[in-house]
């Protein structure tokens, strides 16, 4: 057991569901009011302590990059500007010198094979792996919570989010086996079930804490659903040997690689800032707005 310091995140996807707006744009860098949704995957992270973040790339994904980079002339030009506010701003938004390796994934083989790039800079520690498509809003951020579950049991912890039964069918969900407060322990998972053979409602929400024997295991692991690599297959044959919980965390996920999530996570976060409370809230309850 012990502290979590190492995040994999695996932004090499091609953002295929919010087409054309991605076409030049990578699918992390979507803007959720004044920041990309990669940013608050970011910072979620650092609240919970990580302190190495590894980004696992693709093609035409350089702009990942330089975003958590020192835009030098950027930041002076606002310094000269005696722009103090906005300077902050911008510089929290900077990831410090070490604090950031980035690996490509050359070709598009599945989560699992994404993680995988990852071994060589993750080493035999246990990690984190934050998918940059889901984005929180909590109390407490929801991988402080994974981390805090894992100080108490170790092992494997996946975060899981109650669905509505009739939803089960879309999602990947665990198989409890028994419940310590938001604490279950789990023997299985089971992707996209019937409602009428699901084994929970728990669904999987892009949040995990593993053992670094899921290298080894993804180092053979077979191409499964959709002819890739799925992390999923691996965490099942490691869960033969390790302990796995699930985590039901407080909070609210936002599904931003799909165009209904995304804009679910722009309203949600727009009402929760003071600035831009009341606009949005007078938009989302106008009954006289027309359609362009």
């Amino acid at each position: 057991m012990g502290n979590i310091k190492t995040a994999v995140l695996p932004v090499a996807g091609m953002g295929t569901r919010v087409l054309p707006a991605t076409k030049t744009i990578p699918k992390e860098l979507l803007p959720v009011i004044d920041r990309p949704a990669l940013q608050y995957v970011v910072d979620e992270a650092r609240d919970a302590g990580i302190e190495h973040f590894v980004f696992v790339t693709g093609r035409n994904k350089n702009a990942i990059e330089d975003y958590f980079d020192n835009a030098f002339e950027l930041t002076e030009n606002l310094k000269a500007k005696n722009k103090t506010e906005i300077l902050e701003r911008v510089q929290s938004s900077e990831l410090p010198a070490g604090a950031a390796s980035f690996v490509r994934q050359k070709s598009p083989q599945g989560l699992g094979h994404a993680v995988w790039c990852a071994k060589q800079i993750v080493g035999r520690e246990p990690f984190a792996v934050l998918l940059p498509d889901v984005i929180t809003q909590a109390a407490t951020p929801v991988m402080k919570q994974l981390v805090d579950a894992f100080d108490r049991v170790g092992g494997n912890i996946v975060a899981v989010d109650p669905v509505p039964i009739e939803r089960v069918s879309s999602y990947g969900v665990i198989s409890p086996v028994e419940r310590d407060g938001r604490l279950v322990r789990m023997n299985g998972m089971v992707e996209k079930p019937p409602r009428d053979t699901a084994p929970s409602n728990l669904a999987i929400t892009g949040r995990y804490i593993l053992q670094p024997e899921i290298f080894d295991l993804l180092e053979d692991q077979g191409p499964g659903a959709g002819n890739e690599i799925q992390l999923t297959d691996a965490m099942l044959r490691l869960m033969q040997t390790q302990n796995f919980h699930a985590f039901e965390f407080e909070g609210q996920p936002f599904d931003c690689g799909s165009i209904p999530g995304y804009f679910e996570a722009v309203l949600a976060f727009g009402l929760a800032r003071t600035d831009t409370k009341d606009v949005f809230d007078r938009y989302a309850n106008s009954s006289t707005l027309q359609p362009a």
